[in-house]
């Protein structure tokens, strides 16, 4: 190993020592550069309209394949992994459900924190770098990046999976100009599992290892500002925000641990409201309970209106 490596080396493990301390539980690297194998996969997937109404999501095509473009200069792109499952989950099994991932406060401003303090420990010990931080808010494919460094692949229900956790976990990324030693991809260990695309009630994953994005539930639930379409009625298996199907049958998941991020802890409501409750919840206190929720984006007409399409009346 060059003398140069060796201090690639050296970086990049103090790299993810800072990430550890910092609570994320997996940190990888990979170096910036175009993501050519995605370019193709993203256009033709856009080209089908599997995107839905996500119109943001045409937006800035090249900048998601070259993180250059985003850090100038940018030499490596450092991935972290946030889990969010949960030790205890809704207490009424009747009730509606929520996505594990909004159990508790908004991920955006809780990740955001700890790369904030995570960036500042960096520049204590590696000097004046530059450097952009982003978690699920700018145009980076996360999870390819996430996959070319190593911290687990990209399963047939279109979501990272990590060997040793299962897929329960927030990505982050950090696009600096610190040249650090990168890491290799793992293999697939999907193998002939089909049970993510035989569980998904819409058929969402129309084929392994695609998702049409306006199939999914939490596309629904979520995104579509519209009326639901009723050629789903009656398919959504209660799901009122978001949907966990193609992640609670994975045989990975069952390596899921309970996260330890005091904000990510359920709020009362959330575990256990019943049907009742939430059919008579009035939008105060919609705006009470979920003004630091991922809940609040689907905002008050849009949760009646999942909860009302979800009701056997």
């Amino acid at each position: 190993m060059s003398a140069t490596s060796h201090k690639q080396e050296q970086r990049s493990q103090r790299v993810k020592q800072l990430a550890i301390q910092h609570g994320f539980e997996f940190c990888g690297i990979s170096q910036a550069g175009f993501l050519e194998n995605e370019a193709a996969r993203l256009e033709n997937w856009l080209k089908q309209g599997k995107h839905g109404n996500m119109s943001y999501m045409e937006n800035h095509f090249d900048k998601r394949l070259d993180p250059t473009l985003l850090v100038p200069d940018s030499k490596s792109v450092i991935s972290l992994l946030l889990n969010y499952f949960p030790k205890i989950k809704q207490t009424d099994e009747l009730a509606p459900k929520i996505s594990k991932y909004a159990y508790g406060e908004d991920y955006h401003t809780v990740i955001k924190n700890k790369l904030a303090g995570l960036f500042e420990d960096l520049k204590t010990e590696f000097g004046d770098i530059t450097a952009r931080f982003f978690t699920d808010s700018a145009p980076v494919l996360e999870k390819a990046w996430a996959e070319k460094s190593g911290l687990g692949w990209v399963g047939k229900n279109s979501n990272l999976i990590n060997k040793n956790q299962g897929s329960f976990f927030f990505i982050a990324e950090i696009i600096t100009d610190l040249e650090l030693q990168p890491d290799g991809p793992i293999k697939d260990f999907c193998g002939s599992c089909t049970r993510c695309i035989d569980a998904c009630p819409t058929q969402a994953i129309v084929e392994p290892y695609q998702v049409d994005g306006s199939k999914c539930i939490s596309y629904f639930t979520i995104e579509l500002r519209e009326e639901i379409p009723i050629d789903v009625k009656g398919k959504f298996e209660n799901w009122m925000f978001g949907c966990d199907i193609c992640q609670d049958v994975c045989p990975w998941n069952r390596f899921s641990k309970p996260h330890n991020v005091p904000e990510f802890k359920p709020s009362d409501p959330i575990l256990n409201y019943s049907t009742k409750d939430w059919e008579e919840i009035t939008e105060e206190i919609f705006q009470e309970i979920f003004r630091r929720s991922p809940i609040k984006r689907a905002k008050y007409e849009g949760l009646k209106r999942n909860i009302q399409f979800i009701s056997k009346k």
